[in-house]
């Protein structure tokens, strides 16, 4: 039992951690790509690829994993209609919530000539809304999502599917996504690849292996491949390899971030850290969500006294973001669960309107215990 709640608890701080790193990912710059190009090998563009690389780039593919392990008992349990009308719930009808919220904001701003954001047209409408064939303009994080339901529409049966079907079926889509064809059942065919890699560390029950896992052993592909991506980019390497050799490096530095990121959430769980940061996993869900409408709005707001990327300014702004858009997170929880308890389910996918995380029980000494 000690195990398994350990295990929860590296489950629950992977999420926020993985969360407020995709925060990086999105980090507002104030500049439209060409200028980023021009910016990446100043301090400024190396901190922010940096950033990403460090905090971001194993997010999507952890959380792919955790998802993937998750479902392996949660679809075993349930009938096959009860477990996707579940994740129907707590998936899908949050992401067209946001979707829907996010285009009436950013849409209504742009209309007003607040900011600059796409104005909607019928057909477009219809795609951001639902993510149907074309990754987010606005919500460009809602595809993980839109992915990820169609992974738990198909995890009732690849549950119960042996070892070997599941090997098989992880090293097909890994094919796929290295190939870079387009089918629209997947807008990003690792986010299934990763969910497979979840249910077979399931299987194989590897994830408490991380407790016997040199920190070293996995820090260091870690931060060589870290460091070879960023070479890629600011040098402009990229642009001379294929598109099959990049796919390959993206999938590496994923999973090397991925498993990086697991056993350093493995050591922080039971620890005063990780004890704090388990007491926002709660809000997890929200940040994933709502960051990008801070993003597009309070980005240009907060940009006029910071500056855009290569202000003196900008650094700090850009360090700071996952704790405002934590801040914005934790306020509008409280407020939901206070005054919109259902809207605070929807939104939340249901995490709001749960029994908040206990705090932990104070470590007994040894004299305590003898008395």
């Amino acid at each position: 039992m000690a195990l398994a709640g350990r295990t929860s608890d590296a489950i629950r701080l992977s999420r926020i951690l993985c969360i407020l790193g995709v925060v990086y990912v999105h980090a507002w710059t104030g500049l439209v790509g060409s200028e980023l190009v021009k910016m990446a090998t100043t301090p400024q563009g190396m901190l922010r690829w940096a950033l990403v690389e460090i905090f971001g780039r194993g997010a999507v593919p952890l959380l792919g994993m955790i998802a993937g392990w998750l479902a392996v008992g949660s679809a075993r349990r349930r009938s096959c209609g009860g477990f996707v009308a579940y994740k129907a719930r707590t998936v899908l009808a949050p992401m067209v919530a946001w979707n829907a919220l996010a285009m009436l904001l950013v849409c209504g701003a742009a209309w007003l000539r607040w900011i600059e954001a796409p104005l909607p047209t019928p057909w477009w409408t219809i795609d951001e809304l639902f993510c149907l064939v074309t990754p987010n303009d606005i919500n460009v994080q809602m595809p993980f999502l839109r992915d990820l339901f169609i992974c738990m529409c198909l995890a009732p049966a690849l549950a119960r599917a042996p070892a070997g079907v599941k090997i098989g079926v992880a090293l097909g889509v890994m094919a796929w996504d290295v190939s870079a064809f387009p089918f629209p059942l997947l807008l990003r065919p690792s986010i299934l690849l990763f969910f497979m890699l979840g249910m077979l560390a399931k299987q194989y029950d590897l994830a408490a292996k991380a407790r016997d896992v040199p920190l070293w052993s996995v820090a260091l592909p870690f931060g060589a491949l870290a460091a070879f991506r960023i070479a890629f980019e600011v040098t402009g390497w990229e642009q001379a390899a294929s598109l099959q050799v990049m796919a390959l490096i993206d999938l590496a530095s994923r999973f090397a971030t991925a498993v990086f990121v697991w056993v350093i959430a493995w050591r922080l769980a039971r620890t005063a850290v990780g004890d704090q940061l388990i007491r926002l996993e709660r809000y997890a869900f929200l940040i994933f969500c709502d960051h990008l409408i801070f993003m597009w709005l309070g980005g240009p707001l907060i940009g006029k006294v910071s500056g855009p990327l290569g202000a003196p300014l900008y650094p700090l702004f850009l360090l700071l973001q996952p704790v405002l858009v934590l801040a914005i997170s934790v306020a509008l929880g409280e407020g939901l669960e206070r005054f919109a308890p259902e809207a605070g389910r929807l939104l939340s996918g249901g995490r709001l309107g749960r029994p908040r995380p206990a705090p932990p029980a104070p470590a007994l000494n040894a004299q305590s215990a003898a008395k």
